[in-house]
């Protein structure tokens, strides 16, 4: 759903048909976060302050700025992870656009267990993907967790 480490983030549940960005919140952990509500990196203009403004705003304290909420995904989730950067389509053997199932790697608490499992069976970490690397949510419904099958090779 959504890592521990986003635990004390706003958070809420994503919607069908909503594109994501993986975003690095304050904590230092990636998640899934709305565009709309991450701040714009544009410059601001600074306005120009007289001395005493200047020695006024000096002695304020800074105020930081709100967090974008983490949006949180279902496991067993469809989503199209979207802008894959070329040596995670070569590690992950995948093309810059594919389609993916949220899942979790295990139950451990206080460790990263959301992950994606690309159609080929590989799986990643939310941590491992880049910043900027778009998500689209196809369906959040009639979804399944997906269990591994041993062969007889493996066991």
């Amino acid at each position: 759903m959504c890592d521990y480490s986003l635990c004390g983030i706003p958070n809420r549940l994503a919607a069908e048909g909503e594109e994501l960005v993986v975003h690095k919140f304050p904590t230092g952990s990636m998640g899934l976060a709305s565009p709309a509500d991450l701040p714009s990196k544009a410059p601001k203009a600074v306005p120009k302050q007289t001395f005493w403004q200047a020695l006024k705003s000096f002695f304020e304290p800074v105020r930081q700025p709100a967090t974008a909420p983490a949006v949180c995904i279902p496991p067993g989730a469809h989503l199209i992870l979207k802008d894959i950067p070329v040596d995670l389509q070569r590690q992950c053997h995948v093309s810059a656009e594919e389609g993916v199932v949220f899942t979790q790697l295990s139950a451990d608490v206080n460790s990263y267990r959301d992950a994606i499992r690309f159609s080929n069976g590989y799986q990643l970490r939310l941590q491992d993907l880049r910043e900027g690397m778009r998500v689209e949510v196809l369906s959040l419904a009639g979804a399944y967790e997906y269990t591994p099958v041993m062969t007889e090779a493996l066991r």
